[in-house]
């Protein structure tokens, strides 16, 4: 049960009494013992101001969303951030455990942590908070890092146009994209045409070209200027867009990391007087990262793609031995970045930064997006809030392996669809339902909405199935942080198996057994999936099956998750489980 606002408050003040504490700035935690009141006041510094959010994935609705338990780090990246997880995360930036900035950060204690501090996100509250931090930052620019149109039912069947006009309302002034192109190239144009472009916002990607003549389909960057100073915002869209998602969708786009033209456009907005370089990129973090070091007179990076809630700037040095800063922003709704910068004829001399939680029960609803909210859920209103069934556990998805509600999509595949095995995708998003609540379709759409949710079943042979694992464990694992694709392992139903993330392609997936055979190579198995990025099919979307499977139930008890023998582990601070 959620408390009510004024219940929050008083849970702050207590928290207070109690010294729940911290320090307010750049990658430290928030003072809790100051008033709730003053929570979001926050002192600005400079004259330059970038405010960020990324990876929304539709959700305009306040949410509930765990942090993973298992987000394993290798080569360089190893014990670092982004890839750490729970307690180890909270030590390096110095948070402090039981804190509610601790529960925003976290998986630590859940389920109980978020009955007490309630729901985090929504476009209206978060309106609320761009508002008041832009009262105090002239000029400041909102950018949208992408993967926002994507993710639930109203975005999906409105072609999107929910989370436009927010994003209008809102105040957005760049975006870049990724999972916005799986609503086709049409779409995509359309909307940059009729509804950015009126309105002053500009979609910038210095790496997608045209599949034949090299030429760039998106604007490469956008120069505003701020309190007299100018900056860019150069774009960088997801580099595997075409690998990760169906091409036939956008079919004469190419992608890229592209690095060198990347720093040919940083070198031009220089020459045209920029003071301020700054990146949007949906690369991953851990591409980020690297980027950041290839590349040089690049202020920051402020990323998205990889869902990482990483409350401080990371501070890289760049090619030309200076310093770059990397930020991200979370996803669902849940943070608000904020990068303030003191700028001089010279360029950046200082800066602050913080990632908000954004706390429902802190911030007033605004009530112009309150109403866009309300009015583009109604024809749906009835179909959302259907409840299929009530969940014992707590239901998450985000993790480098299965979570449980991965476990829901895995065993309703299987029955309904006759199968020996599922695989199901490693996405990082899909909301989370506490212990004990209903399981709305709404939430199960959060799961699985894409527009290619079709169901298949094939037959693979073992060899097939351990090749196909080890594919993704390959561009989850290498460490090559320009070989990253994001996401998580493959969701597996009937495999076991081990896994060293330390081996290379076509070594770190051993003793694999189907349904407690060892896995004969030969042999063909029948397999459920989804989300086939080959072709399309004219088939059930995956969604329609959970939702028959979960009808006929009164409950569901999944328990622990899927975990498989995970090797050379032992002293990794991203592996809490």
């Amino acid at each position: 049960m959620n408390l009510t606002r004024r219940e929050f408050l008083e849970v702050m003040v207590a928290a207070g009494a109690a010294g729940l504490t911290g320090t307010a700035w750049a990658g430290e935690s928030i003072n809790w013992q100051r008033a709730p009141s003053d929570f979001y006041d926050i002192k600005p510094f400079g004259n330059v101001s970038l405010l960020h959010y990324t990876d929304c994935h539709a959700q305009l609705m306040p949410v509930y969303f765990r942090e993973p338990d298992v987000n394993i780090g290798v080569g360089d990246m190893k014990g670092k951030p982004p890839v750490l997880a729970g307690e180890a995360l909270l030590e390096h930036f110095g948070v402090e455990k039981g804190t509610p900035e601790a529960h925003a950060l976290t998986y630590i204690d859940f389920a109980e942590a978020a009955e007490k501090y309630g729901r985090v996100g929504g476009f209206a509250h978060l309106s609320t908070l761009v508002k008041k931090l832009r009262a105090d930052r002239p000029n400041s620019l909102l950018l949208d890092g992408g993967d926002t149109w994507q993710g639930s039912a109203v975005s999906l069947w409105s072609g999107a146009q929910d989370m436009v006009d927010a994003q209008k309302l809102l105040g957005v002034d760049v975006m870049t994209g990724h999972w916005e192109f799986t609503f086709g190239d049409e779409r995509l144009m359309e909307v940059i045409e009729n509804d950015f472009k009126p309105n002053g916002i500009d979609f910038v990607a210095q790496n997608v070209e045209d599949a034949d003549w090299g030429d760039r389909v998106f604007e490469p960057y956008t120069i505003r200027e701020m309190n007299g100073v100018p900056v860019a915002i150069i774009g960088q869209a997801f580099p595997y867009t075409s690998v990760a998602n169906p091409s036939y969708m956008f079919p004469d786009w190419s992608f890229g990391i592209r690095e060198e033209k990347a720093q040919q456009m940083i070198d031009e907005v220089r020459e045209k007087g920029a003071k301020v370089v700054a990146i949007l990129s949906h690369n991953g973090m851990v591409t980020d990262i690297e980027m950041a070091r290839r590349l040089r007179d690049v202020d920051v990076i402020m990323g998205g793609h990889t869902h990482d809630a990483i409350p401080g700037a990371l501070e890289i040095e760049n090619a030309a031995g200076e310093r770059t800063l990397v930020t991200n922003a979370g996803s669902n709704g849940k943070f608000l970045g904020v990068l303030d910068l003191d700028v001089n004829d010279s360029g950046v001399k200082d800066y602050r930064f913080k990632m908000l939680p954004v706390f429902s029960n802190l911030l007033e609803p605004d009530e112009e997006m309150e109403a866009h909210i309300k009015e583009v859920r109604k024809p749906y209103e009835d179909k959302l809030m259907e409840e299929l069934a009530v969940t014992d556990d707590l239901l998450y998805r985000r993790g480098n392996f299965n979570g449980t509600f991965d476990e829901i999509i895995l065993e309703a595949m299987m029955e309904r669809m006759d199968a020996e095995v599922a695989l199901s995708p490693g996405f990082r998003w899909g909301i989370s339902v506490l212990p004990g609540q209903p399981i709305t379709f709404e939430e199960l759409m959060s799961q699985t909405a894409t527009t290619y949710s079709e169901t298949t079943r094939n037959e693979m042979t073992g060899a097939q199935l351990k090749n196909a694992m080890e594919d993704v464990a390959n561009s989850i694992f290498n460490e090559d942080p320009f070989r990253h694709r994001g996401g998580d392992m493959v969701r597996t139903g009937g495999i076991t198996y081990t896994i060293d993330p330390h081996k290379s392609m076509g070594e770190r997936i051993t003793d694999v057994e189907i349904n407690g055979e060892p896995l004969d190579p030969d042999r063909n198995y029948v397999v459920a999936g989804w989300a086939d990025v080959h072709e399309p099919h004219d088939t059930e979307p995956v969604w329609e099956i959970v939702a028959d499977w979960l009808r006929d139930k009164e409950t569901v008890s999944v328990g622990q998750p899927y975990l498989p023998k995970v090797k050379n582990v032992e002293d990794d601070p991203g592996m809490a489980r």
